[in-house]
């Protein structure tokens, strides 16, 4: 198996490519040829070195991340299985909006992670082979070129590619793989996918072959999720990593700076700078639904509407990031609508500032906490930091109507935080109860928000402060992606 990370490690197209036979010629009855040329002349489905050296450097698949690395996360993957068990992984599917008009695809985050590897109607099989790291066969099943079908939807990467580029040590047709599939798949002593045999869809694509796969096997090997096994792999990230979410927080961290500089009319011209912003320096453009909520739609959590106008002496709250090479940055700012803040909002902000330094710093692993314990300090230091501006929260204190719980959980209704990667709540499932180590990436972002109701001092009702970073834990001091983005009351302030 040694050889096989020769390719990866060199990351080039070494041998010429054989340019397949146009389907469009069979109809026509021309004679069939093949020619050797240069790979930066062929199209691929997404960008590669040789074709886009301006967005990847020599040796990577996806911007910051190389092939090696991807073969290392399969060689870490397959050795955590048992002995012969295989882990199957589909695809994302092209999802539609109406008709024949599509959302931009998405791949499935499992399988990027695995491949690097952003088409449809993709299929991965990792199988272990032995005992040591790197006994494994990699198989990826997907679209042969088709020159014709090219032509209307846009190329993509074909078989020979998924070998030469992707460094699969075989591709399969995709159209085949209810055939070529079983043999890869009978002898296996587990099946490891989030597809089973009674399921007519997968959380990635509702047209996967696979369920009905496996459902065709003589004799089926058991099967068992797979995502908590890749969850533990994803949640630790590399330094390639960390390198690139540091980048998209970087660039989006300036875009927040730079739009607390301009006066703003509406949500949706701020929301629209933003989005415009998130595209430069090689980001692919915003990483979810910003929330862009002037005066008191700051207090909703989600506010994803961003149509309303600003008004002087209210403040706006934006939760949005950018995107690099499929990573995403998560950050919330506040700032004041006409350049400074009252001195009610000046104070509540400081306060929530302060104790989202303070929980920040907690962010280590030397500290021994998980992110579960992150947060119940930081509701602490929140109330103590509410009281000392007036707030209550004595015994037989009346309940809002539909709070359900104590004051605190009215005020500050979500948890600090949550891991970060390529989703912007990434590794859904792994437990915010696991002890914080170098690696993990989170949002730190305390809140308060001020219901109209004379519970509460009455110059602070309808009030909204949220102050989020993303932040990469280390040993003993934590590492903020997103410091460009500034936060401090003065320095917002001398901005406008």
């Amino acid at each position: 198996m040694g050889s096989r990370f020769l390719r990866p490690v060199l990351r080039q197209i070494r041998r010429p490519f054989i340019v397949p036979t146009n389907s469009l010629s069979l109809r026509l009855g021309h004679r069939s040829f093949a020619t050797s040329i240069s790979a930066a002349e062929l199209e691929f489905g997404q960008p590669v070195y040789e074709t886009h050296p301006h967005i990847l450097k020599p040796g990577e698949i996806t911007p910051g991340i190389t092939a090696q690395e991807y073969a290392d996360r399969r060689a870490k993957l397959a050795h955590s299985l048992p002995d012969g068990a295989v882990a199957v992984l589909p695809s994302a599917e092209v999802k539609y909006r109406s008709g024949a008009v599509f959302y931009p695809f998405r791949q499935e985050s499992n399988f990027l992670y695995l491949t690097g590897f952003s088409e449809p109607q993709s299929l991965a099989v990792i199988r272990k082979t032995g005992p040591s790291l790197g006994d494994y066969t990699f198989h990826l099943f997907c679209r042969p070129k088709d020159a014709f079908a090219e032509q209307w939807s846009g190329p993509w990467s074909g078989l020979r590619a998924a070998e030469d580029v992707f460094n699969a040590d075989e591709a399969g047709d995709i159209n085949a793989v209810a055939t070529l599939l079983p043999p890869l798949l009978r002898s296996a002593s587990r099946i490891y996918t989030d597809v089973t045999p009674s399921s007519s869809s997968s959380s990635s694509s509702s047209s996967s072959p696979l369920p009905s796969v496996l459902s065709s096997l003589p004799t089926a090997p058991s099967t068992a999720p797979l995502t908590p096994l890749v969850n533990a792999h994803r949640a630790i990230k590399s330094p390639s990593e960390i390198s690139v979410m540091r980048h998209a927080g970087r660039v989006s961290g300036r875009a927040f700076t730079s739009a607390m500089r301009r006066p703003w009319a509406s949500e949706s011209d701020l929301r629209a700078y933003l989005a415009h912003a998130f595209s430069g320096d090689g980001l692919s453009g915003e990483a979810y639904v910003p929330v862009v909520a002037g005066g008191t739609r700051g207090r909703m959590i989600h506010y994803t509407h961003n149509t309303a106008l600003l008004r002087d002496g209210e403040t706006v709250l934006v939760d949005a990031g950018g995107e690099y090479g499929w990573y995403i940055t998560d950050i919330t700012r506040v700032w004041p609508i006409g350049g400074r803040f009252t001195a009610a909002q000046r104070d509540l902000y400081a306060a929530v500032l302060r104790v989202q330094r303070m929980a920040v710093g907690l962010c280590t692993e030397r500290s021994g906490l998980s992110l579960d314990e992150v947060h119940r300090a930081t509701e602490a230091a929140l109330q103590k930091e509410l009281e000392q501006l007036g707030f209550e929260f004595g015994r037989g204190m009346r309940m809002l109507p539909g709070g359900g719980g104590d004051l605190m959980g009215i005020l500050f209704p979500h948890h600090v935080g949550h891991y970060v990667g390529l989703d912007v709540h990434d590794v859904p499932g792994y437990p915010r109860s696991t002890p914080l180590r170098a690696g993990h990436c989170v949002t730190i972002e305390p809140g308060v928000y001020v219901p109209d109701d004379d519970r509460f001092p009455k110059h602070f009702r309808g009030l909204a402060v949220r102050i989020e970073d993303s932040v990469c834990v280390d040993e003993d001091a934590p590492l903020v992606l997103t410091p460009e983005a500034v936060k401090e009351v003065e320095d917002i302030e001398a901005l406008r």
